[in-house]
């Protein structure tokens, strides 16, 4: 009787230990930076990037409106051009 009792104490807390983990993970996405408000559209949207070599590339980022070339290498980054981002509607799509 001493045996079970002790079996069924280890398996309850084990069980309380794995709840209070995933409630704590689960928290934590909840609540990390930037992330407590739910989705949100985010500031800087990368469209496009290619590698240049073995520590370059060039990156194109939307930001406030506007469409920005970056050249991104290991401690630089450099505005190579920037255009106004292009608006598109159903009515562009339906032309086509």
């Amino acid at each position: 009787m001493n045996i079970f009792a002790y079996i069924l104490n280890l398996v309850l807390m084990l069980a309380l230990v794995a709840g209070m983990a995933i409630g704590a993970l689960w928290l934590w996405r909840k609540l990390q930076p930037g992330m407590a408000f739910g989705r949100r559209d985010p500031a800087i949207k990368l469209i496009d990037a290619i590698p240049l070599g073995t520590t370059g590339r060039l990156a194109v980022v939307d930001f406030a409106g506007k469409r920005l070339l970056l050249a991104v290498s290991r401690g630089r980054i450099e505005k190579l051009a920037e255009t106004d981002a292009p608006v598109f509607s159903l009515e562009q799509a339906d032309e086509h």
